[in-house]
């Protein structure tokens, strides 16, 4: 028997909530969340469309569509997997968005032969890398004239400006706004201090490195980024092995990042220790190559 998928343009708290008990039984199963943190920030959106496979008042099955990037992300419980949930709800994305994409996170093999019966091919690749942390971790030396400090409230505006333009050809990344950043800037891991910012000696932003911590013992390179104009001076590799330093200060003892497999930054990554540990996979009609 089929299952009964519920369309909702938004969740109640308590749906919510069960959304993400669902999440965290499938990331203790698999090592890998199903959701990414934007997809989870957006269960309080109304801004995107949700998928539901319930029963016994239990959330079984989940699927997100996001229409500002025409993705999904699909997920269902460890114990109801080979029913033909993830089949169902995948089917359904597709039947109300043809022309979305599907990601994969830890390209999960059920994603696999889901992305296969409906003909989706690979067409973009996120690598995780990580790397151990050291309590001497080496700095590389800063370009004339600049230092970092921690980020203050006025350096919003540039960092943004600075993050769009890096970011310019990211479908998720380069988007993001004062409202993602205030977002951000709510959750619980959040903590200024681990905002560096490069600034020249005229105090003028060159370059950001956004950490993130995880847990007491493991940190993420989380967004680095220079300006358009400040590329080719060293900047990046400073950022990076400063942010690194930094986690390391306040004890993570691992770090990792994730990068497009395209990008020219993972010669960067590679060159300061970083090591793929997995990716994850987006899925898409053959005539759909996002990159």
């Amino acid at each position: 028997m089929l299952p009964v998928i519920e369309r909702r343009a938004s969740l109640d708290a308590d749906t919510a909530a069960s959304v993400r008990n669902l999440v965290a039984d499938i990331t203790a199963a698999d090592g890998v969340s199903p959701l990414n943190e934007a997809a989870t920030l957006a269960l309080g959106h109304d801004d995107v469309q949700h998928y539901l496979i319930v029963s016994g008042g239990k959330v079984l099955g989940y699927a997100q569509h996001d229409p500002a990037t025409d993705t999904a992300q699909v997920c269902v419980h460890p114990g109801a997997r080979d029913r033909g949930y993830g089949s169902a709800l995948v089917d359904a994305v597709i039947a109300d968005h043809p022309s979305s994409s599907l990601w994969s996170f830890g390209n999960h093999r059920g994603t696999q032969v889901i992305a296969a019966r409906v003909r989706y091919v690979k067409v973009r690749e996120l690598l995780i890398m990580e790397r151990v942390l050291s309590l001497d971790e080496a700095r590389a030396p800063l370009p004339d004239g600049v230092r970092i400090r921690g980020f203050q409230p006025d350096d919003e505006g540039a960092v943004l400006a600075i993050n769009a333009a890096a970011f310019a050809e990211h479908p998720e990344q380069g988007a993001m706004d004062h409202a993602d950043f205030i977002e951000r800037q709510s959750q619980p891991w959040y903590d200024a201090a681990d905002l560096l910012v490069a600034v020249d000696r005229q105090g003028t932003i060159l370059g950001f490195h956004w950490t993130k911590r995880h847990s007491e013992r493991l940190g993420e390179v989380y967004v680095i980024a220079t300006a358009p104009d400040a590329t080719g001076y060293g900047l990046g590799g400073a950022l990076l092995t400063a942010g690194l330093a930094h986690l390391a200060s306040i004890g993570c003892r691992r770090a990792i990042l994730y990068v497009e497999s395209d990008n020219a930054a993972v010669r960067l990554y590679r060159r300061h220790g970083f090591v793929v540990a997995r990716s994850d996979v987006m899925y898409a009609a053959p005539e759909r190559h996002l990159r």
